[in-house]
């Protein structure tokens, strides 16, 4: 019999939270988010924050961790005097206690890193009853949602409680401010979940990427940066066609990281759209003409596996998920 996490869905970004507020507004046992980013800045976000809020107040159980790189962006604390809060760190508080007030459990996470880019949790998912919204990098913000990026619905109590099992391990390893393991997890036989704990050097995401690399007959990398480190020396001996933003088009610290991707890699990019890019997948295709396919989190840059990121992403062979990935890519991408 067919399980119901077989019914994977592509979300673009903002059809995803239009998704994930009707969730909310339905669910009955939990709600656990993880994110990078989390601001209450637009109508699409508001809805989102009041949708949780709801959920709290009529006994959901509602847990959210963001990275406190919410509201300590380099743009911000750079051009800033250190004695005046800068406004996007405001209305992230702002949003905290609101939250909290209705009965929310909310936490930053990587409060006691000691630098800004380490131990950063880059993860994105979120958790409604048994509905798991994960392997892309959509944010909680609404520059976020008019980038070029999508993420993945599973459904199925199987892969709902495996995600709330990582979500209280997450919480557990940065109260105690340190990381744990990278883990592979498979769901069926097609489908494998990786989660990069955050230990400095140890990424299941990238090792995995690295073996399909020198596996593979021919690949299509999509990322919000340009590839480095192992797994682009690899994929440039190979068929690969490389998309990701040019540094021309990208902003602040994000056009200084690809610049450099694309002078020790020397790779330029297919990727011509006006639209930012932000989705992160790779597409093989394996010398008996198999389809692999990445997607997730991760970047696919070595810096951030050097620096103990942590990331999610999934490992699949399923037919529907590289699909609905080629689908997009044609669509948006290509």
């Amino acid at each position: 019999m067919q399980l119901p996490h077989h019914r994977p869905r592509l979300l673009e970004a903002q059809p995803f939270v239009e998704d994930l507020i009707q969730k909310i507004k339905a669910s009955k046992l939990r709600v656990a988010i993880v994110v990078t980013t989390f601001h209450n800045d637009n109508d699409s976000t508001a809805q989102l924050v009041d949708a949780l809020c709801a959920a709290a107040k009529r006994g959901v159980m509602v847990t959210i961790c963001a990275d406190v790189y919410t509201y300590t962006e380099p743009k911000e604390f750079l051009l800033r005097s250190p004695k005046r809060q800068p406004m996007r760190a405001l209305r992230a508080i702002s949003n905290e206690r609101k939250l909290k007030s209705h009965g929310v459990d909310f936490h930053w996470l990587g409060r006691n890193s000691n630098f800004s880019f380490a131990g950063r949790t880059h993860t994105k998912w979120m958790i409604v009853d048994d509905d798991v919204y994960s392997f892309g990098g959509v944010n909680i913000d609404k520059s976020s949602f008019t980038n070029t990026d999508l993420m993945m619905r599973f459904q199925g109590e199987k892969i709902a409680d495996i995600f709330f099992n990582q979500h209280l391990r997450l919480l557990k390893a940065d109260r105690a401010n340190h990381a744990s393991r990278s883990r592979a997890i498979e769901l069926d036989d097609k489908t494998t979940l990786l989660f990069d704990g955050g230990i400095p050097a140890d990424s299941i995401i990238y090792r995995r990427a690295v073996k399909l690399a020198r596996e593979c007959a021919s690949a299509t990398l999509v990322s919000q940066y340009c590839p480095t480190g192992k797994l682009a020396r690899i994929l440039k001996r190979k068929n690969t066609a490389f998309y990701f933003n040019h540094w021309k088009h990208a902003q602040w610290v994000n056009k200084g990281l690809i610049r450099l991707g694309m002078l020790f890699s020397r790779q330029q990019t297919l990727y011509t759209r006006d639209n930012y890019l932000h989705a992160k997948y790779i597409l093989f295709i394996m010398p008996d003409a198999t389809k692999v396919a990445i997607t997730g989190s991760h970047n696919f840059m070595s810096g951030s596996v050097f620096l103990g990121t942590r990331e999610v992403a999934v490992q699949t062979t399923d037919p529907k998920v590289i699909a609905a990935l080629e689908k997009f890519h044609k669509k948006w991408v290509a």
